[in-house]
């Protein structure tokens, strides 16, 4: 093959890949983890915070798949089966399959409600279910296997140029896992059973991740020490602090008494949102920070505009009227202004992962509590300082 179809296939493997990992580290419940390519062969696995890295590297290393195969008959050629150990006996099997695993569309692990043993329950999507009827329908009374087929990676040690150098290789193990009567007719969702704990949720989340195209390797592995983070962090809040006294500075310069009434609108933004992520149980990472540093820019962003718009009003109206119709006519600014970032935020939120979910996270509720500070709580504090009061002037 050309160099090009050689670097089609290799790409389409390693997009494949990535799918099936990003698929199997979300099933791990890891925060923000981060799975992408790197170079042409490699892919980069991120998981902060995680507990049990070795079973995190089991999971994300194994390779595993099953398939389903009709029991063979006295009178099958010898060519057209297989034979496998099974409870003590030999089991023969035909070599050509019905479904396999690549045609899973989900899988969940529960137990037998009448043996209270490990299952594996399985639905198949359309042509999977379509070849099982058909195969299970005319062959009612027979027995049908299941094949347990799994790569398991084995290192060993080569010289190459006096040097010990490492080479992988791919092992691949059979096994038998359950042989039932066909009862009846099968279709798009039956149950697995005759597995371990351990292995039913191997099982069930591998088949739910998706097949790999190609074998991989743990080539490097590291780990990252908290320090390193919590410097991140530190310089983070330290962004945020010098970000908020330099905003709260120039509203009480540039805007007086109502740069005051923002400043407290601000504070009062700034802890709605953290408490807001603390009862969602969200972990604050490095981009979670810049989601609130960019919130507090958002929400001092709707107090100008109000305040500009008072001045204007101002020069036509007298002071009461003029607060009113600053508030009025900037309203409809400012929900233009938001809803269309937050509509960003839920399709970050939506389509995005790792670190841009949580950026997206914080953005989306900064942008809910900046509207209500800045409407709200900025206009209950104009309103107590100079509701039902008759003004001659204002200074804004």
């Amino acid at each position: 093959m050309s160099s090009d179809k050689i670097r089609a296939f290799e790409d389409r493997a390693i997009s494949q890949n990535l799918t099936s990992l990003r698929n199997r580290v979300n099933e791990l419940g890891v925060s923000e983890p981060q799975v992408q390519r790197l170079g042409r062969s490699r892919i980069v696995v991120d998981l902060p915070g995680i507990q049990d890295s070795a079973r995190a590297k089991e999971i994300l290393n194994k390779f595993a798949n099953l398939e389903f195969r009709l029991a063979a008959q006295p009178n099958t050629p010898r060519f057209q089966r297989e034979t496998y150990p099974y409870e003590g006996g030999l089991q023969d099997i035909l070599r050509r399959n019905i479904v396999t695993g690549n045609n899973v569309q989900d899988a969940q692990q529960g137990y037998d409600p009448e043996t209270s043993q490990p299952q594996v329950s399985i639905e198949l999507d359309s042509e999977g279910g379509r070849r099982m009827h058909d195969s299970t329908r005319d062959n009612v009374g027979r027995d049908m296997a299941i094949l347990f087929i799994e790569q398991k990676q084995i290192k060993r040690q080569v010289r190459v140029d006096g040097e010990l150098t490492d080479v992988y290789e791919s092992k691949e193990e059979r096994r038998l896992i359950s042989v039932a009567n066909i009862k009846s007719a099968l279709g798009f969702q039956f149950r697995i059973t005759g597995l371990s704990i351990r292995e039913a949720q191997d099982l069930a989340l591998l088949l739910r991740a998706g097949a790999l195209a190609a074998p991989m390797y743990i080539v490097e592995e590291r780990t990252i020490g908290a320090q390193l983070g919590e410097e991140n962090i530190t310089s983070g809040w330290q962004a945020v602090a010098i970000g908020f006294f330099a905003v709260l500075i120039f509203m009480i310069f540039y805007y007086r008494w109502f740069g005051l009434f923002a400043n407290i609108a601000l504070t009062t933004n700034l802890m709605l949102l953290i408490a807001i992520m603390s009862v969602l149980g969200a972990t604050l990472t490095l981009p979670g920070i810049a989601g609130i540093v960019l919130t507090v820019g958002m929400a001092v962003d709707a107090n100008v505009l109000i305040f500009s718009r008072i001045r204007e009003e101002l020069i036509d109206r007298p002071p009461q009227q003029a607060i009113q119709a600053g508030f009025d006519r900037a309203l409809l600014t400012i929900t233009d202004a938001n809803v269309t970032t937050f509509f960003v935020a839920i399709v970050l939120l939506s389509v995005g992962s790792g670190a841009v979910r949580g950026f997206a996270v914080t953005l989306a509720v900064g942008i809910v509590t900046s509207m209500f500070t800045a409407i709200m709580v900025t206009r209950a504090q104009i309103n107590l300082m100079y509701g039902g009061r008759k003004l001659e002037a204002l200074k804004v």
